[in-house]
């Protein structure tokens, strides 16, 4: 069948790599496409239900302590009885990022996934892996600040009677530096649509962000920072009215 489901396990709400790499890999895939997001048990049914009517299923996963998201593996085993009970016989795709520099760290990762097929009678067609999403987060805050300053730019050119168009030939190519950075990133997530869209084994792939280590770890952590500083993590706890009790974690302040 040409039905491609595609599953953004992330449980981020925002700026999810995982599933902005699923979408732009799915505008490649031709045929029928369902775009669906696990984060909840209650995710869980839906998705399911999706699979009856599918070809193929593609799973878009963060590396979390070299495996798949702890929420992710009771689908894992929800969909392994799914799929013997209704005999389904899906082909399955992996797009696995991870913070680290390395593509190549994502790869315990796909053999859970590659174990996974071979448990629920599913056939393991590979993926691809890929090392420094979060700079992919960074790259697209970069470009969005960049097109508002030449939006701005080209007004007071325009009021200045300057040349209009020189901000527009800036901004293209900051984004053309920017792209550089992720051409692995892109010409390996191509070879894979075209592999989802024809059915075929694209075998595992790893590729990373084109940066030097000490830049990339740079990066993220002032990434990280500014992120953690609006989101309020930077002063999580500070000044929480929460007291943990003896019955609970006093690291994460949950019922142990």
């Amino acid at each position: 069948m040409d039905h491609t489901v595609l599953i953004n396990c992330s449980p981020k709400k925002k700026l999810s790599v995982s599933g902005f790499i699923m979408k732009c890999a799915g505008l490649m895939v031709r045929g029928k496409k369902e775009y669906l997001h696990l984060r909840t048990p209650a995710d869980r049914e839906r998705i399911l239900q999706a699979l009856k009517d599918a070809g193929k299923v593609v799973f878009a996963v963060p590396l979390y302590v070299d495996g798949v998201p702890s929420h992710v593996l009771p689908f894992m085993k929800e969909m392994e009885r799914f799929c013997l009970e209704n005999g389904l016989r899906l082909k399955v795709y992996v797009i696995a990022n991870n913070g680290f520099i390395e593509g190549r760290q994502n790869e315990p990762l796909m053999q859970v996934m590659e174990n996974f097929c071979a448990r629920s009678g599913l056939e393991w067609c590979g993926g691809v892996g890929i090392g420094g999403g979060v700079m992919l987060n960074v790259e697209r805050i970069m470009i969005t600040v960049l097109f508002g300053l030449m939006i701005l730019n080209m007004l007071l050119r325009g009021i200045q009677g300057e040349n209009i168009l020189e901000p527009v030939r800036s901004f293209g190519i900051s984004v053309a530096e920017l792209l550089v950075l992720c051409c692995g990133i892109i010409a390996f997530t191509v070879r894979l649509a075209l592999h989802i869209s024809k059915g075929t084994d694209a075998g595992k792939r790893y590729t990373r962000i084109m940066l030097p280590s000490f830049i990339f770890i740079l990066c993220a952590d002032i990434f990280f920072t500014i992120i953690s500083v609006f989101q309020g993590g930077f002063f999580r706890g500070w000044f929480s009215r929460f007291k943990p009790d003896a019955g609970c974690s006093i690291i994460t302040g949950k019922d142990q």
